[in-house]
């Protein structure tokens, strides 16, 4: 395997946010869901998110930075392939899709563990440095990867299909009102256990793609609504877009810009509401008097034919 740092496109001093932002910009790009599955897509994703197993986690960059493990997290001057040595840390066979659990939380609530290069050691040599058993089971590889979702999939829910950093392809249910940057668990999703050790887990971190209209605080949405002029002074009903399709909304007459009105239950969905969950957010219109595109002569006219003049800037005073 290449240069880990090469490969995310780092120098050996970027920080940590760096090393984190190449990542996810490239796991994005390459990201085999956006092409088709394409095989080069896929081996090129493979290789981004085995670059980031071992710069993104600290113990084994130091490890890689010192020449105690190589590109491929093996211990320094050890090919792999012999007895008791699985090689690649993403190396676990292929499976089918199966039921699965998750459990998710803010972002940094949660860290994907990894393999120690002590552990490989302690199989070799029956406990060297980590004391552990050469037949002592031990948990499989946790994996850690991003995708990102659209705007709709996050706020209302539902199944994505993902490639695994193994090339495994399995369906993810997206939960209702998912935030951008939590995660995902996986559970039982990972590498193979050895020994008869439980398989590992998944690390699922959730990007969220901006809408063009809505803005999210919390369970509520916000979004500006121009009006016309007439609409603004005598009032009316206009149609409003929401996550659910278009609704009618009343415009109390003399309504100025910056007036806000609400939609209530029209923002992100209820969670759980049977149960005492959480219910829908409201959405928050505020209303933006705009004036035609082109010039309107009639509109010209009533304006320099108005004498009930006024300061709007009075408060401002």
């Amino acid at each position: 395997m290449r240069n880990p740092y090469d490969v995310l496109g780092v120098s050996k001093t970027a920080s940590d946010a760096e090393i984190k932002k190449a990542f996810r910009n490239l796991a994005k790009k390459h990201h085999p869901d956006t092409h088709g599955g394409d095989p080069n897509a896929k081996k090129k994703f493979q290789e981004i998110s085995a670059a980031y197993d071992i710069v993104g986690d600290k113990e084994k960059r130091a490890k890689f930075d010192r020449g105690e493990i190589d590109a491929s997290g093996n211990p320094a001057g050890f090919a792999g392939g012999g007895p008791g040595f699985e090689g690649h840390p993403f190396a676990g066979g292929a499976g089918n899709p199966r039921d699965f659990h998750f459990t998710w939380t803010e972002r940094g609530g949660e860290t994907a563990e990894g393999f120690r290069a002590e552990d490989i050691f302690s199989d070799l040599f029956g406990g060297l440095g980590g004391g552990r058993k050469r037949n002592q089971s031990r948990k499989g590889e946790d994996f850690a990867f991003t995708v990102t979702i659209s705007f709709e999939e996050a706020a209302r829910g539902g199944t994505r299909r993902v490639t695994l950093p193994d090339g495994r392809d399995i369906d993810v249910r997206i939960p209702t009102g998912l935030k951008d940057g939590q995660q995902i668990r996986l559970k039982g999703q990972g590498g193979p256990g050895r020994n008869g050790g439980p398989p590992g887990d998944v690390m699922l971190s959730v990007s969220v793609a901006p809408h063009p209209l809505f803005a999210r605080e919390g369970d509520n949405l916000k979004m500006d609504l121009p009006v016309t002029l007439q609409e603004a002074l005598l009032g009316g009903t206009v149609t409003v877009p929401t996550l659910t399709g278009p609704v009618a909304l009343k415009v109390p007459p003399n309504s100025n810009s910056g007036t806000v009105l609400r939609l209530k239950g029209k923002g992100i969905p209820g969670r759980g509401t049977a149960t005492g969950g959480e219910p829908a957010g409201d959405l928050y219109v505020k209303l933006v008097v705009a004036l035609p595109d082109k010039p309107d002569p009639d509109l010209k006219k009533f304006a320099e034919g108005w004498k009930n003049a006024y300061d709007p800037r009075a408060k401002l005073k």
